[in-house]
């Protein structure tokens, strides 16, 4: 049995960040999937359930509105590992062509104020389960301490 390309990465030597994680042909067309790393793997604790949830809505609605990336966006959600999210965009990219849409996905996260989108009986299959103060404390804890500060080994998976 072949093994998955994403667990082949190590992820001991694995920092938060915005990583390609594989591209994908489907016909004539690209879709890059993402890893927008937020916890340090096996170092820090997981995020939490609700608050990773919330962080979910808010992701996916900013990333489905957003004026240039709403057309290109497949899908934005959490990892099992509850250590970031799998962002999937329609095209040929590379991590760098995604940097100021993820500080602006994450700026809307932590700034976000009001009722989160998507949470009522009808439209969530888990609807009580969501944290909008953690969420927006993870969302500034990765764009202070990982987006402001991004280098090379935060765009690309280690060898």
């Amino acid at each position: 049995m072949e093994k998955i390309a994403s667990f082949t990465v190590d992820h001991n030597k694995l920092k938060r960040g915005i990583y390609v994680s594989r591209k994908d042909k489907v016909g004539a067309e690209t879709l890059t999937s993402f890893d927008i790393r937020t916890k340090l793997p096996n170092a820090e604790p997981a995020m939490d359930i609700p608050a990773m949830h919330t962080m979910e809505h808010l992701g996916a609605t900013f990333l489905r509105n957003h004026e240039k990336w709403a057309d290109k966006t497949i899908y934005f959600g959490p990892m099992g590992c509850r250590t970031g999210f799998y962002l999937i965009f329609h095209g040929d990219l590379s991590s760098n062509d995604i940097v100021e849409v993820t500080k602006e996905m994450f700026d809307f996260m932590a700034e976000f104020n009001g009722e989160i989108p998507g949470t009522n009986k009808i439209e969530c299959g888990n609807y009580a389960s969501h944290d909008l103060a953690i969420a927006k404390w993870e969302a500034e804890k990765y764009r202070t301490e990982v987006l402001a500060t991004l280098k090379e080994e935060n765009l690309t998976y280690p060898e």
